[in-house]
């Protein structure tokens, strides 16, 4: 039988309120090893951006990552953020390394062609090294990777962290009972967006399909739940959507939403 490995994607709206934030890092350290962190990057880009004086471009709630935004969210996600978390984490003796997709070559990406969108230095991840992950687990470390990956033209690309947590908890299912876990500022997917307590607590391919038809299920909600089907789809064990202070509960199955192929 496989060991259980924790992949835990934490969101940007947790890595913004401090407080919150420690909550979450003193639960996650709790966890059993061996688990991974994924974090996004929350608005630190954005008002970092605004003090250089680089405009902030969204379409359809993604940035647009022209090269002085790739060099702002490089110092803001794998530098400010990305180091902060690993402190944090060391303080509450949780042996972390903080890591980009380039560092030891863990996921490379290939540059988003250009379709009706140029979204610039952003990457779509082609390879997840996990050989050279397995090999900081086995040394008892925590990676905690930061939304930016690498291209074989030795580019740094801004990278979805919902995806690249879905990618990472995939490649991990060769060697372990993978439970990948999507933590943000809500306590699951919800049936109705104005009650925080209108909790889906089960969600299969079939149900979600009716949600996401009749609009219940929407926005940036549908590409978190598209990644983690594929997810199941490719073996992993487990997937749970939850609050961040629901981290522990969420695992033993009494919180948030729970994700199943049948």
């Amino acid at each position: 039988m496989l060991m259980p490995l924790y992949v835990v994607k934490i969101g940007g709206n947790v890595i913004d309120n401090p407080e919150a934030c420690s909550r979450f890092l003193n639960d996650f350290a709790k966890l059993p090893s061996p688990k991974i962190l994924v974090h996004g990057g929350g608005k630190v880009a954005t008002q970092m951006a605004a003090k250089l004086q680089i405009e902030t471009v969204m379409v359809e709630g993604r940035r647009i990552t022209d090269k002085a935004m790739l060099d702002v969210v490089t110092m803001v996600y794998g530098g400010l953020v990305n180091k902060n978390l690993v402190a944090q984490l060391q303080a509450v003796k949780c042996n972390a390394i903080g890591l980009t997709g380039a560092d030891g070559g863990i996921i490379r990406s290939v540059k988003r062609p250009v379709k009706t969108i140029d979204y610039g230095f952003v990457g779509d991840i082609e390879e997840v090294n996990d050989i050279q992950i397995e090999a900081l687990l086995k040394s008892s470390l925590t990676p905690v990777i930061a939304p930016l990956t690498y291209s074989d033209q030795g580019l740094l690309l801004n990278t979805n962290a919902d995806t690249m947590a879905s990618a990472v908890a995939v490649a991990m299912a060769k060697h372990y009972e993978v439970n990948l876990i999507y933590c943000f500022e809500k306590k699951g997917v919800l049936s109705d967006p104005d009650d925080d307590n209108a909790v889906i607590n089960s969600l299969t391919p079939s149900t979600y399909s009716q949600y996401k038809n009749s609009g219940v299920i929407n926005k940036g909600m549908i590409p978190k739940l598209d990644n983690a089907f594929v997810a199941l789809d490719e073996g992993v064990f487990k997937v749970t959507i939850c609050h961040a202070d629901e981290l522990q509960t969420a695992i033993s199955g009494s919180a948030g939403t729970s994700l199943s192929l049948t």
